[in-house]
């Protein structure tokens, strides 16, 4: 719950923060007016109503930006954690750590696009029985699937 609520947190200041900064753009260059009664229809309460609108988004956020995804593999999970650390790299992801319970996470190695991310760039993968369960940002995690999918079913070959 914790984590959720931090989540929900990060992504409305991030979206207030580029709204901000998209209207302050539009009245420096004078596209809008600098008074915000006359740059929006309601003043202030506009303002408001944007901020609202802001926070419920930023509640139900999390709910479908971040998911868990299965990963099919055949064999012990030991025999697999080369070729996923291998994969993982690729994508351009690190080791970040281990649990206790045998899971793996990685985040990105770009500062940048950790950045980007809040900080909420990190990806577990979890032995589970018939192969693995993975988990983070969902626009991430497909494509790390789908890498991960691949080559541990050797599609490849």
């Amino acid at each position: 719950m914790i984590t959720y609520l931090r989540r929900s947190l990060k992504y409305f200041i991030q979206i207030t923060f580029i709204f901000a900064v998209a209207i302050g753009i539009l009245m420096l260059t004078g596209l809008a007016s600098k008074d915000i009664d006359t740059a929006f229809r309601h003043g202030w309460q506009s303002v408001e109503y944007i901020l609202i609108a802001f926070a419920v988004m930023s509640l139900f956020y999390p709910l479908f930006g971040y998911s868990q995804r299965q990963i099919h593999a055949q064999g012990d999970p030991a025999d697999h954690w080369k070729a996923i650390d291998q994969t993982m790299d690729l994508r351009g992801y690190e080791p970040a750590g281990e649990t206790p319970e045998g899971a793996r996470k990685y985040h990105l190695r770009s500062f940048g696009n950790r950045m980007a991310r809040l900080w909420e760039d990190t990806i577990t993968i979890n032995p589970v029985l018939g192969g693995f369960q993975a988990e983070g940002l969902t626009r991430d995690l497909v494509r790390v699937v789908m890498a991960l999918d691949r080559k541990l079913n050797n599609y490849d070959n």
